[in-house]
């Protein structure tokens, strides 16, 4: 599907148009244009990125192939920016969608393969609006870029939830499952994190003013993404600590666990050997054993072996073995 934006002076005055009307807005310096490219055809594709605007192929490339890290790229005059929007629910665990933009003088294209909240929230302020929506390319491309960052709240939220249930069930139980959600939780982690950092750099990179295509009035717009940016890294590094905190608690409870079995069954062997040793050693009927001569012999026997084995009782218990 291909939604297309006209501005002039910031205001919306056209959308919707066809090919050549596109091209006719390219070409007209005083209206700057939004098309937004919502999973499109082989055909809207090639009509859009190849036929009006004229692309680099590579960029077309990287734009229609899925990218699993961000990155920008500076075609003197355009910018291909590469990022990735996230979503993490307890249901489907963490996804990405990738938003690729093209930001040029007078036009920005954007292009993704799902339905965005951050596309869609700007889409229904364009449709809304009654005065100034953006007054150039660069403005439309910080609002969507800050309401998908914006996003990467509601997942720290949902990570650091859950790593506080682990770390709850981790002091008050240890189920055979436990050490699997640890697992699976490093992993979440490990794609958000590959997500946050390089978009960080690349919002670094915008906000030095090195491309001619952003304005330097956006630039500090583009600082304060970085900024929090570098927040959401600060909380998924705080977040990696607690989850090998639980690791080194999920550990150390399970060797005490293990520890305490060990006790019970060390005690138990040594509540057992004075009945072992001396039921073995009047078992083996010897000539002059005194079971053999006295009636008393065997009862003799029973109440050593029951002494001694409570002695090693009172032993064990001292000794916090039972």
């Amino acid at each position: 599907m291909i939604r297309s934006f006209v501005f002039s002076e910031g205001k919306l005055v056209g959308r919707d148009l066809e090919a050549e009307a596109l091209r006719l807005v390219r070409a007209d310096k005083g209206l700057h244009l939004w098309v937004d490219l919502d999973d499109p055809t082989d055909e809207e594709i090639k009509l859009v990125l190849e036929s009006v605007f004229a692309f680099h192929p590579l960029a077309i490339e990287d734009c229609v192939t899925p990218s699993s890290l961000p990155k920008i790229e500076d075609y003197e005059d355009y910018l291909f920016i590469v990022t990735h929007a996230v979503d993490f629910s307890r249901a489907e665990h963490f996804s990405t969608t990738e938003l690729d933009l093209f930001l040029g003088k007078g036009y920005l294209v954007t292009f993704h393969r799902k339905p965005l909240k951050s596309v869609l929230s700007l889409v229904d302020r364009c449709v809304k609006a009654t005065g100034v929506v953006a007054r150039a390319p660069d403005r439309l491309a910080y609002i969507l870029i800050d309401q998908m960052v914006d996003l990467y709240k509601p997942v720290i939220d949902e990570l650091r939830a859950e790593i506080d249930e682990i770390e709850d069930a981790v002091l008050k139980e240890t189920p055979a499952s436990l050490i699997n959600d640890l697992v699976d939780f490093r992993s979440e982690l490990a794609d958000f994190r590959r997500i946050i950092r390089p978009q960080r750099d690349l919002m670094a990179r915008i906000a030095t003013g090195e491309s001619k295509i952003v304005r330097a009035l956006m630039l500090p717009y583009f600082r304060d993404l970085r900024d929090n940016l570098v927040r959401f890294d600060e909380a998924t590094t705080s977040l990696a600590d607690q989850l090998l905190l639980c690791f080194d608690l999920y550990l150390n409870k399970s060797a005490s666990e293990a520890n305490e079995g060990i006790k019970v069954l060390t005690a138990l062997t040594a509540l057992s050997t004075p009945t072992i040793v001396i039921g073995t050693w009047f078992g083996m009927n010897f000539e002059n054993m005194p079971e053999l001569s006295s009636p008393w012999g065997y009862p003799i026997a029973l109440v050593v072996m029951v002494v001694s084995t409570g002695a090693m009782f009172v032993w064990c218990k001292r000794r916090g073995w039972l």
